[in-house]
């Protein structure tokens, strides 16, 4: 019995994304081996906050993000943005959480801004790098784009986006940067507005390649998404021996009135398919909500 909480299944988690735990794709990074985890306990009630422009769509999120995690174990943070609205919601927005692939978003943008600011185009080495990196989430692409730029290049990107509550990971373990949804939220911001930081291009290409992930890895935050809306997404996965899986989706929506992002961050998940479903019965929520609306 699921008591009311929607099955992994019905959350529409293909079996293609199954198969991500067996060949290890997108793991954001290789660590020693580790101990099991331990079963992970269920969260305290979250406290949902949401602001809105539009009357009556706050109350509506709340109280629909909150059903969408009632019963769900481990630990989430969530992040809304829709500029069309001017709504906004967050949960736990200042928790810190192991990167795993979604740290690949900021990877992509520190080269593109560097390039900027030595009035340069990306190689064609550059180029290949980064669309592996991102619909693919190719983790050797990764460490050569992160050994190339280095960790101060990255803390430069990360002062200028004023990401100031990521950290990054340490002797070449970039999928253990640490993040919060507050500063996903302020990237995501970033690829999807006019700003000083990203040039117009930068940020076009981001969102073309985060529009090009392959089928597999297209779960999460797109979860429901109305027709018509346009999709950029990237996800991370990976599991330690404390907290069990770090699951976590971020995504750019544009469509049907609305401009929207979301960032949702999870860890002590079980296994990588509870933690998508966690993922996507939020995701389902704000979709839906927005749609309504």
């Amino acid at each position: 019995m699921n008591h009311g909480t929607p099955s992994d299944k019905s959350r529409g988690i293909s079996r293609r994304a199954r198969a991500l735990v067996a060949v290890g794709v997108g793991a954001g990074v290789l660590v020693p081996s580790v101990a099991a985890a331990t079963p992970a306990a269920a969260a305290t009630t979250p406290i949902v906050s949401c602001t809105s422009a539009k009357a009556g769509l706050a109350d509506k999120l709340k109280k629909d993000i909150t059903a969408a995690l009632t019963e769900r174990k481990g630990t989430v943070a969530v992040g809304l943005y829709d500029r069309s609205t001017n709504t906004t919601c967050t949960l736990r927005p200042s928790s810190a959480f192991d990167s795993a692939s979604v740290v690949k978003v900021t990877v992509l943008a520190t080269l593109l801004w560097d390039a900027k600011k030595h009035d340069r185009h990306l190689t064609d080495r550059e180029v290949s790098l980064a669309k592996a990196m991102i619909t693919k989430s190719d983790n050797a692409a990764t460490r050569t784009l992160w050994k190339q730029l280095g960790v101060t290049k990255v803390k430069g990107f990360l002062t200028a986006a004023g990401m100031t509550r990521t950290r990054p990971g340490t002797n070449g373990y970039w999928g253990l940067t640490r993040i919060t949804v507050t500063d996903e939220q302020r990237l995501l911001k970033l690829i999807t507005a006019k700003n000083a930081v990203l040039s117009d291009n930068s940020r076009a290409y981001i969102r073309k390649l985060m529009s090009q992930v392959v089928p597999s890895q297209r779960w999460g935050t797109p979860y429901g998404v109305p027709s018509g809306v346009s999709v950029a997404v990237k996800n991370g996965w990976l599991r330690r021996a404390t907290h069990g899986w770090r699951v976590h989706s971020v995504g750019a929506f544009k469509g049907r009135g609305h401009d929207y992002t979301v960032t949702v961050l999870t860890h002590g998940s079980h296994t990588l398919n509870y933690g998508i479903a966690t993922i996507q019965g939020v995701a389902e929520a704000i979709h839906r909500d927005l749609a309504a609306g």
